[in-house]
């Protein structure tokens, strides 16, 4: 997955802000969960930690993620986002898998059926 960013996305120190990398990289372990998950189910995630290794000012941005662990009801999922191919973070996080049961409470359709549609 990637992103373009520039100045739009600059904190006041002159820097791509921490929580637009953090949004990148959750994004891309999120549609790595999904392409675990059966017919119904869905995820949320309870937790998500990043470590950010060096600045980024402009450029494109790429987040690669992969399932790490993925039980019956919980998977652990980690990222690599680069800029220029040096690594700028790397984040985890745990995701609870959400049984077929659980879709009224959530409403609309489910992960699967989102991706299946394109």
């Amino acid at each position: 997955m990637t992103l373009s960013t520039g100045r739009r996305f600059h904190n006041p120190m002159g820097t791509v802000h921490g929580g637009v990398i953090t949004d990148l990289a959750d994004a891309a372990m999120g549609l790595a969960l999904v392409s675990t998950l059966g017919e119904g189910e869905s995820f949320t995630t309870l937790e998500l930690k990043m470590n950010f290794l060096r600045p980024v000012f402009e450029g494109m941005l790429v987040a690669d993620a992969r399932v790490l662990h993925r039980g019956r009801t919980i998977g652990l999922v980690e990222v690599v986002v680069r800029h220029a191919r040096k690594v700028v973070a790397r984040g985890v996080a745990t995701q609870m898998v959400l049984g077929p049961h659980m879709q009224g409470a959530r409403g609309g359709p489910s992960p699967r059926a989102v991706r299946e549609r394109g």
